[in-house]
């Protein structure tokens, strides 16, 4: 799938106020999360081998080190300093603080487990070049729109949880080597995802004020679901139908 920086709205009810926003919102979500791409029903239901679950991992790690780049930016763009603060816990929830880890150090718990070795993993020379693009775009879309489209793009997060849940329990009950230690990434954005959600969605039905507006918070959340879509799409084309790009991690079984 290729990615369209500018995604239009279908014909629907008039975005005349919030909640006729929040409820295109919530039908987005519902129609385009990438909790429906065949590859996380394959991975969720334990029919990926060992090597397809670490080129998942492996690709999915250059996303989680992007996210804190991407919320500095989205700090950049505000001059407000209410907004600052609150949107600066995200950095350490990925970077994570002194003295304590962050998701990026438990992504590697997950990547270590899985038998990766780590610089490999922290260098990212082995991912996807549609991996790389992907979450490139995404990181140039919250520094080049509005500040109100970049706080809108992380509206994913609100469907988060329940994408979260199904991995847990499918991973925990499919793959012997998986175990809950190696799964508290996951078990750690239970909690934090909705508290982001609930914030950015508090944030665009406050200051997304016209239709315009409010047509631009959808549109957001639509670009970033292709996003997360263009990567499982990256993922299955390599890894599940076997046309691995030169340069990219071959996992033993496929070798």
């Amino acid at each position: 799938m290729s990615l369209d920086l500018t995604p239009t709205l279908s014909p629907a009810r008039p975005l005349d106020s919030a909640d006729a926003m929040e409820e295109r919102l919530r039908e987005i979500g519902a129609a385009r999360y990438h909790d429906r791409h065949p590859f996380h029903h394959l991975l969720h239901g334990g029919q990926l081998t060992r090597g397809q679950v670490q080129a998942w991992a492996l690709n999915r790690y250059y996303y989680q080190c992007s996210i804190p780049v991407k919320d500095a930016v989205v700090i950049s763009r505000f001059r407000d300093r209410a907004t600052r603060v609150e949107w600066r816990h995200r950095l350490e929830d990925h970077d994570g603080a002194e003295g304590a880890e962050g998701g990026i150090d438990r992504w590697l718990v997950l990547t270590d487990a899985l038998g990766l070795d780590r610089a490999y993993v922290e260098a990212t020379d082995g991912i996807l070049p549609a991996t790389r693009f992907a979450v490139d775009a995404y990181v140039h879309f919250v520094r080049d729109q509005s500040p109100l489209e970049a706080i809108a793009s992380c509206l994913t997060e609100l469907f988060a949880p329940h994408i979260h849940a199904e991995r847990i329990s499918g991973m925990l009950a499919h793959y012997d080597f998986v175990n809950p230690t190696v799964m508290a990434y996951f078990q750690r954005r239970l909690s934090q995802a909705p508290r982001d959600a609930d914030y950015a969605l508090r944030y665009v039905r406050e200051h997304a004020r016209t239709p315009q507006e409010r047509a631009a918070v959808c549109n957001a959340l639509i670009f970033k679901t292709q996003v997360l879509w263009t990567q499982l799409d990256a993922l299955h084309h390599a890894y599940v139908l076997g046309h691995v790009p030169p340069g990219a991690f071959v996992p033993e079984d496929m070798r």
